[in-house]
């Protein structure tokens, strides 16, 4: 933590003050534009309190920066080249129970689909908010965050919940966990229409990649063709 000591003189504070308590953040999503926004909005350190020391646009920058600078929080975005959200928290589930110094998890999605809210969830995000959240919102969320607090969007909180308090339904879909984060990304995109060349260029793939990929998962849940994975991803609300 950072010890403000500057002699400026005093004003009506905006949001958190230079007085108070700090958090350092890292960004990580992978769009330039969307972080140089998030920057803009809320790290503004003297008025905010939040410190951003870090950005990363996909999974390996994500761990490299995150381990590099240690911070309390992380925003962190679901869909992300090299494995998405998930494999960010699984490669850094040992900064996540440092007891000392826990690096905290807060994702930032445009997305609100139930297997990418479960699934960081479950990967040990400590809360989920939308990109629709308000800059003052999001800050007062990465503070509580910080605080071992669990955050969610309002529309998400009572799903999370039932999703996990349910006995009705297991937790766990065991078809969709039989693929990798990348296969589940490269189901959705195909179950959303999307033409192979279009999903390499999304996911920073080849297109024979692409289609190596399709193939491993029309195996893994017993499909013959992108049509039955579609409607496959479509009865899981997966679109």
């Amino acid at each position: 933590m950072s010890d403000p000591t500057e002699a400026n003189e005093p004003a009506e504070p905006t949001g958190r003050s230079t007085g108070e308590r700090r958090v350092r953040v890292v960004l990580v999503d992978d769009h330039r534009m969307f972080r140089t926004g998030v920057q803009a909005e809320i790290g503004r350190t003297d008025e905010t309190g939040v410190e951003v020391v870090g950005e990363a646009a996909d999974v390996d920058q994500a761990v490299t920066v995150i381990t590099a600078t240690r911070p309390e929080v992380v925003l962190l975005d679901v869909h992300l080249p090299g494995g998405g959200g998930v494999e960010v928290l699984r490669r850094c589930a040992a900064l996540m129970a440092d007891a000392a110094e826990p690096v905290r998890f807060l994702a930032l999605s445009v997305s609100d689909a139930a297997e990418d809210v479960i699934g960081v969830i479950r990967g040990g995000a400590r809360g989920y908010v939308t990109k629709t959240i308000t800059g003052t919102d999001l800050v007062d969320s990465i503070f509580r965050v910080q605080e071992g607090d669990a955050v969610f969007s309002p529309r998400l909180a009572g799903f999370v919940l039932d999703a996990f308090a349910s006995t009705d339904a297991p937790p766990v879909d065991e078809d969709l966990d039989r693929l990798t984060q990348r296969e589940r990304e490269v189901l959705r995109l195909i179950a959303r229409g999307y033409a192979y060349k279009e999903i390499a260029k999304q996911l920073f793939i080849s297109v024979k990649t692409v289609e190596s990929h399709v193939s491993a998962v029309l195996r893994k849940l017993q499909l013959s063709n992108r049509h039955e994975l579609t409607r496959w991803a479509t009865a899981r609300r997966l679109v």
